[in-house]
């Protein structure tokens, strides 16, 4: 009897151990394998959206490999759709998101959301209207309005009608605005004749100024805030016949743009905005996924002036933006 005793004391005890080891390897596994990064995005409706987006799984995909950090990506027609995916993500108790909000105003609610879950947030691109945000990763949308301003300065001798295509309502659309409204604003020789909404599309922008053409008779230049708009305008301007526009601006920094100006086009200047800011969004999520404190909470990208004297420099013939 007692001699089973002492069998069944060991065989138990041997048991209880097996079962911590196992607990803690498994807990330790799921430890690594268990973290998640949540990214939201627009839909690639243009190109330097496109470019973004294959950024932005790029980096996702070698981090996963360098690091073991999973991740869930989603894209977005409109702004109800992403506020809804940004609701599934947090559902999933993702570790981390990574958001480029369609618009600004419509995405803070659920950004808030994110923040009550006690889900770090990283911005890139568009802000939100609140401080859900840990970390704000974006272009120098008021020095892209600010330079273009200078430029129109410079290139108009002071002097000139101009025509501004802005994007949608968002923080980018309003920092751009607004930059180059202060810097025209002692030149009273500048006129903007009209102001429109291209919604970042080069076919909207396209549309947007036909109809700016037909109510203008007189325009010397016009001032975008994308690139992808700037083909657009261009394009209505060459259908439209019409050879008193001196230039148009754009801005990111698209191959096809670099390429008008590098040949002396239409398109004269653009300020960068590189779609890579996404990779700087995603490897902030990956090091508070990881348990760091972010460096910064504000990441700003210069907003260069490219032209012909420097296109040389930022021009890559194997770009796909």
């Amino acid at each position: 009897m007692l001699r089973k005793l002492l069998i069944f004391c060991l065989a138990l005890l041997t048991v209880i151990v097996l079962a911590a080891c196992s607990e803690e390897g498994s807990s330790e596994g799921e430890g690594d394998d268990s973290l998640t990064i949540g990214i939201s995005l627009p839909s690639a409706t243009h190109g330097w959206m496109g470019a973004l987006i294959d950024n932005a799984e790029n980096r996702a995909e070698e981090i996963q490999e360098e690091h073991g950090i999973d991740y869930v990506m989603t894209n977005a027609a409109d702004p109800n759709q992403q506020a809804n995916d940004v609701d599934d993500l947090i559902s999933q108790e993702v570790d981390v998101i990574v958001l480029l909000p369609i618009e600004s105003a419509a995405l803070s609610p659920v950004g808030q959301n994110v923040k009550d879950a006690g889900i770090p947030l990283v911005v890139v691109d568009r802000e939100l209207e609140n401080d859900a945000a840990d970390v704000v990763v974006k272009g120098d949308n008021e020095g892209i309005g600010l330079n273009a301003g200078k430029y129109f300065i410079e290139q108009l001798n002071g002097e000139g009608k101009v025509v501004e295509i802005t994007g949608p309502p968002n923080s980018v659309t309003e920092q751009r605005g607004a930059g180059f409204e202060e810097s025209i604003a002692d030149e009273n020789g500048i006129e903007v004749v009209a102001s429109q909404d291209g919604d970042f599309s080069t076919e909207t922008s396209l549309e947007v100024m036909e109809n700016i053409l037909q109510a203008q008779p007189e325009i010397d230049a016009v001032y975008t805030q994308d690139d992808g708009m700037a083909l657009g305008v261009v394009q209505a301007i060459e259908e439209a016949g019409r050879d008193d526009i001196q230039f148009v601006t754009g801005a990111g920094g698209a191959k096809e743009v670099f390429e008008s100006i590098r040949d002396d086009g239409l398109i004269s200047g653009t300020f960068l905005y590189p779609p890579t800011m996404i990779m700087d969004g995603v490897d902030v999520a990956a090091d508070i996924a990881q348990g760091e404190e972010p460096e910064d909470d504000l990441v700003i990208i210069e907003a260069t002036e490219v032209t012909e004297e420097n296109v040389e420099e930022y021009y890559d013939p194997d770009s796909k933006f």
